[in-house]
């Protein structure tokens, strides 16, 4: 079962406060590469970002965590729609954020430049399209579990499908902080200087695969009320 014209308005107001931060983030991180000489974030010495600039980095990265949740909690009103409406503001900005570099910027010039996509716990690597793509899941079921009546009921199946999400998640991770995990030992500033060589595209897409149960189980669950409302309005002629 699906819900009506509230929920739209949710979706439409958390959709327009997530593409509006991803502005504010582009502008931001546009202005910090071009203070750091770092336009494009795949080369020698990506984050020379040492003392106050780099703590206030990170401190901004981790007030956009808050600020996406905050959203998310605001439009939603159960437990599981504000994780739904979390979800999508997070999609929306990363893609955005993306789309806006672009207009700014010309970067990134391909879906498949790398980016420093995080800083916390450690720096993340990765080719543009791979957050992206996680980004086109999070909407997906975002928009499915705040639209349906029931989006708190979970079986068996259900939770399946969460542990599959939570270790494809677990896995896309460490793709994306595999170099930095390896340089960890050595120290922060082989952290800081280290630059990925190779993506490992099959661990990917093995975690992107596992990240789409629950979005396939949402679509699923879905599909029965939109055959009921075309069955309704089809014309019979008796």
């Amino acid at each position: 079962m699906m819900r009506t014209s509230p929920t739209r308005t949710s979706w439409l107001l958390v959709v327009s406060f997530a593409i509006a931060m991803a502005w504010v983030e582009a502008a931001c991180v546009y202005d910090l590469r071009v203070l750091v000489d770092r336009l494009q974030p795949y080369q020698s010495n990506p984050l020379p970002m040492a003392g106050v600039l780099g703590q206030v980095e990170l401190a901004r990265e981790a007030a956009t965590l808050v600020m996406l949740i905050a959203v998310g909690a605001l439009a939603g009103r159960t437990p599981s729609t504000r994780l739904a409406y979390t979800a999508i503001a997070f999609g929306v900005w990363d893609i955005f954020y993306y789309v806006f570099l672009k207009a700014i910027s010309g970067w990134p010039a391909s879906p498949l430049d790398w980016d420093i996509l995080f800083l916390l716990p450690l720096p993340w690597w990765g080719p543009v399209i791979a957050p992206v793509s996680i980004a086109v899941l999070l909407i997906v079921w975002g928009t499915l579990a705040s639209a349906s009546c029931d989006p708190g009921r979970t079986d068996g199946f259900a939770s399946r499908m969460w542990a599959l999400a939570a270790l494809g998640a677990s896995l896309a991770l460490y793709s994306f902080m595999a170099d930095s995990i390896r340089a960890a030992p050595h120290g922060l500033d082989a952290v800081r200087m280290s630059v990925p060589k190779a993506f490992d595209w099959s661990l990917f897409l093995v975690a992107l695969a596992l990240m789409a149960a629950p979005v396939a189980r949402a679509a699923w669950a879905a599909l029965p009320l939109h055959f009921y409302k075309r069955w309704a309005t089809m014309p019979f002629h008796l």
